[in-house]
């Protein structure tokens, strides 16, 4: 401050000028505060409050590490800044279930931009982040909260080596922390002790420890070498020679921290015997060198000499490991320290033979690493056709874990060389079991297996029997592949010379003929293996195939029969995708997340339409720039909402999302198809009498407890009070849809499941007959058990006759009737009186004696005796004159002939 001038640090110390370095994290240095808070602002009690007190930021030496609870943890540093400057630090970021934030705030509480602040995952190790900060007042934020809300413990975010430029100039110098020298006036940094070395602090050069002494890079202090054990070294297999023999080997593991000459150390094993080497890998051919070569395209080999595909045929490329002499040139092995999270060029994995297993490291928690690295795919054409089956390529894999005590070992996959996703965890001893991985696009892959034996927070070699193995390594379809058999081809589509190309999409390949031939309707192809009728699979019930044979799929109808009737759906109404979320759950610290559901049930030529995200990696890729495994589409999917109220976020945070149902198996009203069964009473009855459809579904991804795969039912119900779309519940017993983890249920009431209305559901009511007119109206059967399908007919009217008409006509006609007997009546009366009369007459006259002529067989009429009764009648001409005209029997003369019995006796004789 004399002269105004700036000096250079002398050796051993070191200077930022305007700036200040925190690298030791013994403690929570000056200034420095952590906070930690529950979620829920707006719900916090004391109990959730105290929950979260103890997950701060936790200083570890060389770090300082998060938390990894669904608590927000939040470390703080303020400073004021004389120009302006830039916030440096390093950090290590593995685990993408945190939300990791950096942000800083001015005097005015304002903080620098949005699209900064979200750290992205580290891609290896350690990564440098920099921040441009303003002139005056700072606070900087370093903030994170897990969303991991299943059984997964997150990995916490480590920050180190944080170095603020811009704060008021320095009048004096920092002497380097111990571990650490510098050598040269004028440093900026200092140096790291190199391993077998230590310093003190201020130090210009590093000591070297004792030779029974040793120590890690950047030590303060040298340690006592331990007396070596067998857990100090490890076997491997030579390469083989020129006479194609291997032999055994046995290395100290590195780095030797084991003294051989202390009482009861044991020595290194010597070497074995020689063997004959291996054969080469599959596709493989073994050159004079005995060293494996890959066999030229067009050709294949099980290990041991390349034969040219025949005519008709095409290699089927990818790679099968399955012998390791060497590691094959496409995969790499490096150690990752479970201390200070850096990589060390050490091997994490040695060859032997049959298998491939972990070698020892410099400490139990240290990761041991294997990447095997694929460039890309060549998937059948018929594949790459189909836009719904995404199954690109396969990689299968059999190993074997062996532990004493919480062992882990981890399967990842990156993406045109993005962080690794974890796939899979295998925790403990697994038995010897294969693992096979869907690979869903064609882009660069990295595939890696990374093997901790504790994760325990200390160091030192007492587990190192516990190992991992893998036997054999599968990658089907992978371009520059190489071939272990050959495939047919289509004939039709290769011309001589040209390279094999497969049948169209639905097409499978006769093998007799080799001809291309159409699977059957309603069948779908096995797109990776295309050969022979029993390629085509049939369809489930209630679905058909789509017009490429690659799935089955239900076209929102359906029909079923019942021995009174058949009902016929039409789900139409119910395709676009829905949400259920279950009840609320809450985590140990009290924060409350929903398990969110989406469903796309049918229709869209089987197109899956629920996409689950995983916004946590939203908060900080790039628009555009979309993450692998962000999301998932699937028929049903699953996914962790923490909503917007609990987080404070603009967005609910959205993670982990899982695939319910990838493969639509059928649609029927039975319980069970396909080993899936979807129990009854795991929802309320069904109360109208109507048989519930059921849709079956399976995922495609296997996990340790579901080994195979997810499966989904939905129960779709008929419920004339729920307008469509209707409601989703989840069964009453298991809240998450879920009772095992492996089967999910559930139920879908809508007036749209509802049957389809036929003639079978309404009846016709005929009225009375009024004013000549009928009607017949028709009316829906109760309850009405159906919706839609046809209306009901249109009201009938009809002319009718009244029964007053009737009953007029009926008096008339009776009336006329009585008046005809009548008048009968008194005519035949008459008559019969005349008859009578006549008759006495006649009688009269046939007994008079005093006559002295002989009787007369007939008499005369007398004169005037009848000629009054002829004038009557014949001269009215009257109805009654009419009748009697028709019925007297008159003789040619005009007069009435009448039978007489003459006096002798003799047969009668008409006069």
């Amino acid at each position: 401050m004399k002269d105004q001038s700036c000096k250079p640090c002398a050796e051993g110390r070191y200077s930022l000028g305007t700036g200040i370095r925190f690298d030791e994290w013994d403690g929570l240095p000056h200034g420095f505060a952590s906070l930690s808070t529950n979620m829920e602002i707006e719900d916090s009690t004391t109990d959730s409050t105290e929950n979260c007190t103890s997950s701060k930021w936790v200083p570890l030496g060389d770090y300082i590490s998060s938390n990894t609870d669904e608590c927000m943890a939040t470390l703080m540093y303020a400073v004021n800044l004389k120009q302006s400057g830039t916030v440096n630090f390093e950090y290590y970021y593995p685990d993408s279930s945190i939300i990791f934030e950096f942000f800083v705030q001015n005097d005015q509480c304002q903080p620098n931009a949005d699209d900064s602040r979200w750290m992205k995952t580290t891609e290896k190790g350690w990564e440098l982040h920099s921040v441009e900060l303003n002139r005056g007042n700072n606070v900087l934020y370093w903030r994170t909260t897990a969303f991991s809300v299943w059984s997964k413990v997150s990995k916490p975010v480590l920050v180190r080596n944080i170095a603020i430029t811009g704060v008021a100039y320095t009048s004096e110098c920092f002497p380097c922390k111990p571990g650490t020298y510098a050598d040269q006036k004028g440093s900026s940094c200092c140096k790291l002790c190199p391993a077998n070395s230590y310093s003190n602090k201020g130090e210009t050069s590093c000591h070297q420890c004792d030779p029974d002494k040793y120590s890690e890079k950047g030590s303060s202090t040298c340690r006592v070498r331990p007396a070596c054990t067998d857990k100090d070294y490890f076997y491997t297999h030579t390469a083989c020679d020129a006479s194609g023999e291997t032999q055994l080997m046995y290395k100290w593991a590195q780095p030797k921290i084991c003294s051989e000459d202390l009482e009861g150390a044991v020595k290194l094993p010597a070497s074995g015997v020689k063997t004959r080497c291996p054969p080469c890998n599959p596709g493989f051919f073994k050159t004079n060198s005995s060293t494996c070569e890959p066999c030229p395209y067009g050709s294949y080999s099980n290990g041991s000499d390349c034969n040219h595909c025949p005519a008709g045929t095409e290699p089927a490329v990818g790679f099968e490991y399955k012998w390791w002499n060497t590691l094959p040139t496409n995969m790499e092995t490096t150690v990752l320290s479970g201390i200070n999270f850096e990589y060390k060029g050490m091997t994490g994995w040695e060859v032997a033979g049959d298998h491939i297993y972990t070698a020892v490291g410099a400490s139990d928690n240290d990761f041991m690493i294997l990447t095997l690295v694929v460039p890309g795919f060549r998937p059948p054409q018929s594949v790459m056709a189909d836009t719904e089956n995404k199954e690109v390529a396969r990689i299968t894999f059999v190993f074997e874990t062996i532990c004493s005590v919480n062992c882990e070992l981890y399967f990842m996959v990156g993406m045109n060389s993005r962080t690794n996703s974890p796939v899979e965890t295998w925790r403990g001893s697994k038995g010897k079991q294969s693992y096979t991985y869907i690979i869903e696009e064609n882009a660069t892959m990295s595939f890696t297996w990374a093997f901790q034996r504790t994760s325990f927070h200390e160091t030192g070699r007492k587990y190192t029997s516990d190992v991992a193995k893998i036997y054999s390594i599968n990658v089907t379809n992978v371009m520059d592949g190489v071939a272990s058999y050959c495939r047919p081809c289509a004939l039709e589509a290769s011309d001589i010379g040209s390279s094999c190309t497969s049948c169209p999409a639905g097409y499978y390949i006769d093998r007799d003929s080799g001809t291309c031939r159409s699977c059957p309707p309603n069948t779908i192809l096995k797109a990776h293996q295309p050969y022979g009728a029993q390629a085509c699979v049939t369809c489930g019930p209630g679905t058909k195939s789509n017009k490429i044979h690659s799935l089955c799929y239900n076209d929102c109808t359906f029909s079923v029969s019942t021995p009174t009737r058949t009902f016929d759906y039409n789900f139409l109404a119910l395709e676009n995708t829905v949400s259920l979320a279950g009840g609320p759950s809450f985590t140990s610290k009290g924060l409350k997340y929903f398990h969110h559901f989406t469903f796309s049930l049918c229709g869209n030529q089987g197109k899956k339409m629920s996409v689950c995200t995983d916004n946590v990696t939203d908060l900080r890729i790039p628009e555009g720039e979309s993450g692998f495994s962000k999301s998932i589409t699937a028929y049903v999917c699953q996914a962790v909402i923490i909503p917007p109220e609990v987080t404070g976020y603009k967005a609910g945070v959205s993670s982990q999302p899982v695939s319910l149902a990838d493969r639509l198996i059928g649609v029927t009203t039975d319980m069970t198809l396909d080993g899936i069964t979807s129990p009854a009473e795991l929802f309320h009855p069904e109360p109208l009498g109507i048989p519930d459809v059921i849709f079956f579904y399976r995922s495609n991804d296997v996990t340790q407890s579901c080994s195979s795969g997810r499966s989904t039912t939905i129960r779709v119900r008929c419920s004339l009070l729920k307008p469509a779309p209707g409601s989703l519940s989840l069964p009453s017993t298991c809240s998450d849809g879920t009772c095992d983890g492996c089967n999910f249920h559930f139920l879908w009431e809508s007036v749209a499941a509802c049957p389809l209305c036929s003639a079978a559901d309404y009846h016709a009511i005929v009225s009375s007959c009024v004013a000549g007119i009928q009607k017949t109206t028709y009316v829906w059967r109760e309850p009405k058990l159906c919706s839609r399908g046809i209306s009901l007919p249109e009201q009938k009217v009809t002319i009718c006759k009244t029964i007053d008409f009737w009953l007029k006509v009926g008096i008339s006609a009776g009336t006329c009737t009585a008046i005809l007997l009548t008048v009968l009546t008194c005519y035949f009366w008459k008559k019969n009186q005349k008859l009578e009369y006549k008759y006495s007459k006649l009688v009269m006259n046939a007994t008079l004696k005093d006559c002295d002529l002989p009787a007369a067989d007939s008499c005369a009429i007398m004169e005037g005796e009848d000629v009054e009764d002829d004038l009557i009648f014949t001269s009215k001409k009257s109805l009654f004159g009419k009748i009697r005209s028709f019925t007297s029997k008159r003789t040619p003369d005009g007069f009435d002939s009448v039978p007489l019995k003459t006096s002798s006796g003799s047969p009668d004789m008409d006069l």
